[in-house]
């Protein structure tokens, strides 16, 4: 529906009305309908989910249209994130957010600062994500409203064909609203506690969940040591879990993305149920650290299990977990993503311990020997040391090229007095291409940094602490902040207008006509920046 058709309708209905609504306007109830495009968060949900699926269609036809995320722990984050990617790319395509539960879990807990294992409320996830999209909504407002603002001047100026060229601005808005890939840990419990988190997410607007195949109370950061897997089919039921929430709920093209931690995972709590051989509780058993027993020589306490007529004793640690044999990580995850697409799962997530293409490609070969369009969201970890891992692969490369790397020293590369070197800037090629190489040879639709805002916002606030603590005093802030978002059109330099103030003008002037008493007048300082 158009802007002016919007207009039309809504002066219908408030000509209906009669009398008592003669105060009411149709054109600024129409802006308002306009700037809140999305009144619920299963709209968005609905909107982006389909967007998710073009993008996805899109990338099995050309694997250089992938999509990307940066993992956002505050809505204004993830506000300023899409405002910056429309100004300096005229488009919010193929650019989404993540939500990470580490930083929820070290940033928005009730607890304080918490190790990502679960242990935050889970009800601050769906909190997170209702925040986020608050913000996204608010960046609409704010920019359609000064569209308005341009169009009410063009007006008054009387350039009829500057008010036509805005109007069709106006109905061509693209919103800062794009989707998430929001992060459910291992479920927060069992398959019902899944699926009632899973609704509460989506009703806030999450189109895609991320779910892991780790024991939900002894859940450890991806990066970490001391995972513990369950069997398949404890991860299937979850899976299916999130699928009915999507149902119930509406949003049937929603994406689930099922991560294995399986490769830098050795432990497992239970088990798998088998009835016959080779089935899926099998499978997952023969992976398990087993020696064969002798009948004559069993222990008080042992547990066993029979494979080909053997008796065969798993071996069981301290903890009650049981152990996998050593090696056995690929092949454990090349099951997990082979299952876990056969039953219901989307996206395929393969937690690595470094950010090696053709690790992944190995992977992702196998699986695609079985579901050929398989695809993966890939986690482009700040876990990860990119500087040295880099330099070490093309020094491994031009070692096996036999090629003199006598001048280097292979644990030493992260070392400074490298930075300029030839295997230094080979190095930062690889890492600037490393999406685009992965999205072609190994399968990955998806990248996305989880927690770079986190070191982003530490980065920065060191770097102001430092000058403005300093000898630089004011000149720190003025020098390295302001006067930078100045220069480089950073919006929040009007953070008046960003916190919705001119909002709040428009509004007032709404309900109050000539009687508004609005912030936004003469003696406003943020007039300072009108030529900004």
């Amino acid at each position: 529906m158009t802007y002016q058709t919007q207009i039309d309708a809504l002066g219908k209905t408030i000509g209906q009305a009669g009398a008592p609504w003669n105060a009411i306007d149709a054109e600024s109830a129409a802006r308002m309908r306009v700037q809140n495009r999305f009144p619920t968060g299963l709209d968005i949900a609905k909107y982006t989910a389909k967007i998710m699926r073009q993008d996805m269609d899109a990338y099995d036809a050309d694997p250089a249209a992938y999509t990307q995320s940066l993992g956002c722990w505050h809505g204004f984050i993830g506000q300023q994130k899409m405002i910056s990617i429309k100004k300096h790319f005229g488009t919010t395509k193929r650019k989404y957010l993540y939500l990470s539960g580490w930083m929820v879990a070290a940033l928005r807990s009730d607890f304080g600062p918490l190790p990502d294992q679960s242990m935050h409320e889970k009800t601050s996830v769906p909190a997170l994500i209702e925040e986020l999209y608050t913000f996204l909504k608010q960046a609409d407002a704010r920019e359609l409203g000064m569209m308005f603002r341009a169009l009410d001047d063009a007006r008054e100026a009387g350039d009829e064909l500057e008010a036509k060229r805005l109007e069709t601005a106006i109905d061509n808005h693209e919103t800062h609203v794009v989707p998430i890939i929001a992060d459910i840990d291992a479920g927060f419990g069992n398959a019902e506690a899944t699926y009632l988190l899973a609704k509460k997410m989506i009703e806030a607007g999450a189109c895609a969940l991320q779910i892991e195949n780790q024991v939900s109370d002894e859940k450890q950061c991806g990066h970490q040591d001391g995972k513990v897997t369950v069997p398949h089919e404890d991860f299937l039921q979850k899976i299916r879990a999130i699928r009915y929430a999507f149902l119930e709920l509406g949003v049937e093209d929603g994406i689930i993305v099922a991560r294995t931690d399986s490769l830098g995972a050795g432990l497992t709590k239970q088990i798998a149920y088998s009835t016959e051989p080779g089935d899926l509780g099998d499978q997952y058993n023969s992976f398990l650290d087993a020696d064969e027993v002798d009948p004559a020589n069993v222990t008080n306490g042992q547990v066993f299990i029979s494979r080909d007529g053997k008796l065969l004793a798993p071996k069981r640690l301290p903890s009650n977990l049981y152990q996998f044999r050593p090696g056995t990580g690929e092949d454990r995850v090349v099951l997990d993503c082979i299952t876990s697409l056969q039953n219901g799962a989307d996206l395929l997530w393969i937690e690595t311990e470094k950010p090696h293409v053709e690790q992944i490609a190995g992977m992702v070969d196998r699986i695609r020997e079985v579901v050929p369009n398989a695809k993966l969201v890939y986690n482009n970890s700040p876990s990860f040391n990119w500087t040295l891992n880099f330099r070490q692969q093309v020094f491994d490369a031009w070692q096996e090229e036999g090629k003199d790397v006598s001048v280097y020293e292979r644990d030493k590369l992260m070392a400074a007095e490298y930075d300029g070197t030839e295997l230094a800037q080979q190095a930062d090629e690889k890492i600037r291409t490393f999406q685009a190489d992965a999205a072609k040879r190994a399968g990955i639709f998806h990248h996305l940094i989880t927690l770079p805002t986190y070191h982003t916002a530490a980065l920065s606030t060191d770097n102001l602490a430092k000058r403005y603590f300093g000898e630089e005093g004011m000149l720190g802030y003025v020098q390295q902040v302001q006067r930078r978002e100045i220069r480089e059109g950073i919006a929040c330099v009007k953070h008046q207008n960003m916190a919705g103030s001119d909002i709040g003008d428009d509004h007032k002037e709404y309900f109050a006509g000539e009687a508004a008493l609005k912030a936004g007048g003469k003696d406003n300082t943020m007039n300072q920046f009108e030529a900004a």
